[in-house]
This record gives structure tokens, sequence and C-alpha cells, in this order.
């Protein structure tokens, strides 16, 4: 039988395969702009909890919009079959570069390094945690910039997810079960700049309770980098998040300083050109350069438990047995960096020398509402790219979405959101030529007035600079203490159109400072708005 193929484009070489499904090289028949399209393999798809799971993964990826992160342009779900259409870069992983180099000198790693925070920067903004940076997921183009992919295991920023990652690159709350931060993401990506100026990971345990307890109490091997950049090792590997940058645009200010006083103003410029010379050592493994697909390993994954503390010496029969079991044939021959911890998941790797992984793609918030944002397989190519919202289909109709900004003259959407047209067949239905909608940006949101009407009541305006609608959310909080929002006393939405009316806020605390702060969707450039005054109840005279 056939293998289903998306309406309106045409297939030139797969690029790899795996568990999860294949990924291939096609070209768009109505604009001949080359993608990637990756084909979810039958039986995950006729997994309804992984189907869930993937569509809330792109609703949880939805307002990732940024050059540092490979683009989606359609989600395609039929009776027959399902696929993400994505961006193709043409670049190979930093894994195959390190592999064939052993390691860079600091300016090309600052530059890779800048270039995947810039990338996790857009998902901080977002509300997401990658939680699985490493090479394997850093494309390197040609010309020397990088792009992140694969957000297989993306979550919201603050939930509990459960342990996930790769054990080589985990913060160490992440081996603890605690909540998904940005300061994770910031630790993983330490951990990559380690390892590209080093040409080996900072800890190398024999098995995965010993490189737990090594992430989590061993110390950090700063001498082992050079001088110069030494404290952007000792900032982004601290032990405990609090001790690190709050996030990776936080990092980012961090380390230009610190590049721009150790290697001059053009450290960028010279470390770009340093990093596109070493790509260029492996034409063959470039997409375009039409090498024969990569074959993929499955690695078999399990959760994790979250010991206590202390409990890690209690633990540690139960987490060599445990973990060395799960891990014995998938990856007892790479368990600082091959696997993936995931949670009953099966995640596709590239062979020796791949590009890295595609992440999961992308339907529309209006169906599986409710469902939550949990980790879903990836398979792994050079052509990854990372999610952005469309649409997902009814089990009986074939649809395909564009999801937010694509390049000029990309694929469109094929036919509107769970419909198919009349008297056709879903599954061979070409796209149509409409150009995709252009995503709405927020660049800021401002308090231009709050101000104390009564000893309950005070009232607030503000202002949101958006290139479309937008919503608000408005919160309220009474404190004792300057600087401190304190106890939350309400809440409200409403258009970002309205955020210049004045509105009347009540506060029952009796705290002397009363403060508020304002948040959009999609999140605006400044992050959120706050601003606190003294109550006239409590002011010194």
């Amino acid at each position: 039988m056939k293998a289903w193929v998306v309406p309106g484009y045409t297939e030139t070489r797969e690029l790899g395969s795996g568990a999860s499904g294949r990924v291939v090289l096609a070209v768009h028949d109505g604009t001949g702009i080359p993608v990637a399209v990756k084909y979810l393999s039958d039986r995950l798809r006729r997994d309804q909890a992984f189907v869930r799971e993937f569509r809330a993964e792109a609703r949880l990826l939805g307002g990732l919009h940024s050059p540092y992160v490979v683009g989606l342009y359609e989600y395609v779900e039929a009776p027959d079959g399902a696929a993400i259409v994505m961006e193709l870069v043409d670049g190979i992983a930093l894994r195959a570069l390190l592999k064939q180099t052993g390691h860079t000198d600091p300016e090309p790693a600052l530059v890779v390094l800048k270039g995947s925070l810039l990338g996790l920067a857009a998902a901080h903004r977002a509300g997401v945690v990658h939680r699985d940076y490493k090479p394997e997921n850093v494309l390197v183009a040609a010309d020397g910039t990088s792009k992140l992919v694969d957000f297989g295991i993306a979550a919201g920023h603050g939930t509990t997810p459960g342990v996930a990652g790769t054990p080589a690159y985990m913060a160490p709350e992440q081996w603890q079960g605690g909540p998904a931060s940005p300061a994770a993401d910031v630790y993983a990506a330490t951990a990559t700049f380690f390892e590209c100026l080093t040409g080996r990971k900072p800890y190398t345990g024999q098995n995965l309770a010993e490189l737990a307890l090594q992430h989590i109490e061993a110390p950090i091997p700063e001498a082992e980098a050079p001088e110069p950049v030494r404290p952007l090792i000792r900032r982004g590997l601290a032990k405990h998040p609090e001790e690190r940058p709050e996030d990776a645009e936080a990092f980012v200010a961090e380390l230009e300083r610190i590049a721009r006083a150790a290697y001059g103003p053009d450290w960028e410029e010279r470390g770009q050109r340093k990093l596109a010379a070493l790509a260029a050592l492996l034409p063959l493994l470039f997409p375009s350069a039409g090498a024969p697909p990569a074959s993929t390993t499955a690695f078999a994954t399990t959760s994790l438990w979250a010991p206590g503390r202390r409990g890690w010496l209690g633990a540690g029969a139960a987490l060599v047995l445990g973990l060395l079991l799960v891990f014995t044939e998938a990856a007892a021959t790479d368990l600082t960096g091959g696997a993936t911890v995931q949670s009953a998941r099966a995640t596709t790797s590239a062979g020796p020398g791949a590009p890295g992984p595609v992440p999961s793609g992308a339907p529309s918030p209006s169906v599986s509402a409710g469902t939550s944002a949990t980790p879903s397989p990836s398979a792994s190519t050079s052509t990854s790219a990372s999610a952005s919202p469309s649409a997902s289909a009814s089990p009986s109709a074939s649809v395909s979405v564009a999801p937010g900004p694509a390049t000029p003259g990309a694929p469109a959407p094929t036919t509107p959101p769970g419909t198919a047209p009349t008297g056709t067949d879903p599954t061979t239905t070409p796209p149509t030529a409409e150009p995709p909608p252009s995503p709405v940006e927020v660049k800021a949101v401002t308090v231009t007035s709050f101000r104390q009407t009564d000893f309950t009541a005070a009232q607030v305006t503000l202002s949101v600079d958006a290139s479309g609608p937008a919503t608000v959310l408005l919160e309220w909080f009474s404190s004792d203490s300057r600087g401190t929002l304190g106890a939350a006393e309400g809440s409200m939405t409403f258009p970002a159109s309205t955020a210049g009316t004045a509105r009347t806020l009540t506060f029952s605390g009796q705290g002397c400072y009363w403060g508020v702060r304002a948040t959009t969707t999609p999140a605006a450039g400044n992050g959120a708005a706050t601003q606190q005054i003294l109550t006239r109840r409590c002011e010194i005279r």
C-alpha cells in the first residue's frame, strides 16, 4: 500500500526515519520552496493519547516566532496520515560538528551559545521551557548562524511535568522533578557551551545514579574552560536555579559583556566566520548535498521519580537498578548524551553525524481543549522545526493550516480548519494559495497611571503597543514591603484596545503598598508592566 503524502508537495528524498516516523525533503508545488515534511508513524497516529499531547505541544509553542528557532509552515492531519511541514535549514547539528572537530575556540562557542539563548529567550517570553537543550538540538547553517530545534518535551513555565531531559545536560532541579523553569534551560545551554570549549561534557558519570549526584553535588569544572569565560560557566552551571540568570535573555546580556571585554567588539563576527569554516568541513551532511537518508535509533525511555533532598543515598540502589534496566539496550553506549529521559514515549535520534531532531507540530487551540501540555516524540534530522499554532482535524476530515508567520511565498493553508471541500477526497485536495495571516506582535505594555482614590480603591490605566488584537491580564496586590507585590487581591482580563480606559480596583488587604501587574497575550516584548504605590493610610508625613 502506497504511503500517504501531504497534498501539494512533491517528495525528493528521505532525510531520516525512526520509531516516531520519517522525515523527507520535499518541494511545495505552488511555490517551488523546498521544505522538510515529517510524517508520523501509523503506530503513533493510532495512539489517541499521543495525538492529544502532540496537539497540546503545538498550543504550548504557538507564540514562538524567532529567527533563532526553526519554523513550521503547516500541520496536516487526515484519515490516512498526519504530518508537519517545516522550514528547511541547510545546516548540520552541533553534535556532528563537535564529533568532527572535538571542540571549538571561544568565539565560535560564544556565537553558538548566544544564538541558542536568543532562541530560548523567545520560548521563555512565551512561557515555554525547552527542557532538552543539547548539541543535537542546535543546527549550524553554512553561514555560521544557528537555530534551536526540537521542543518535543517542552513544558509551561512553573508546571511540574516530571523528570525529563537528556542526562548529561539536565539541571539539578530537573533530576529532582522540580517545576520547569528557564533557569534549567540556562544550565543545559551552559553545559553545551562547556562541551564546545573543552570537547567533553561537564560531568561524565558511569551510570545515571552517579551522573545525577554529580549534577547535584559535584564542583563546577570551570577550571577546564578558558579563563575569560569562566564567569559564564560558574553562573550557568550553578547548583541552585536562583543563582543562575533568571532566563536566557538575562544570560545573553552577561555573555555579550564578557565576550566584548575578553575578545573585543568584533568577537561575534569572528566567531561566526570560524563556525562557518568548521561547518564547511562536513559538506556531505547538509540536506542540499543529497546524502543518503540517515538511519535512526529508537531509545526506550521512562519517567523517573523525584526523591527528596536527602533521599539520594537511600534510593541509590533502586535508581541504578531501575534506570539501568530502562537504558540497557538503548542508552548503555551513551548514557551522558544519547538518550533522552522522557515520559513513556519513544524518541528517535539521527545516526552518527546526522543533524538534530525535529519537534512535533501544530494544531489549533480549538481542538482537544483542556489537555495538558506534555511531551511528545520527535524524529532527528537537520530539517528540524519548532512548532507554532495551526489547526487540527476531526478523524474524518483533512486539515492543513499555516501557523502564523511564514517567509514570502511559503506554503499556504489547504482548507479551513476542520473542513474539507465538498465532493472531494479530503486526503488529496491540493492546497490553495491563501497567504497566512500576519502574527500579532505586542511591543510593550505600560502602566500609565496608578493612583489611590479611596482607602480601599485605586484607579489604573494602561497602554499597549500592539499590531493587532491582543488581551491584557491585569492583577492587583497588597503588601507591607516595598518592591514585593505580596498577596493577590484580584484580576481581570480585557481587550488590549481598551487598555486606556481607567479601571477601578478594590483592595481588601491591609498592606501599606498596593501594586499592579499587567501582562499580555501574546507576550509583550518588554514582558510585564508593574507599578507599586504607598497608600495614604500608611504615608509617613
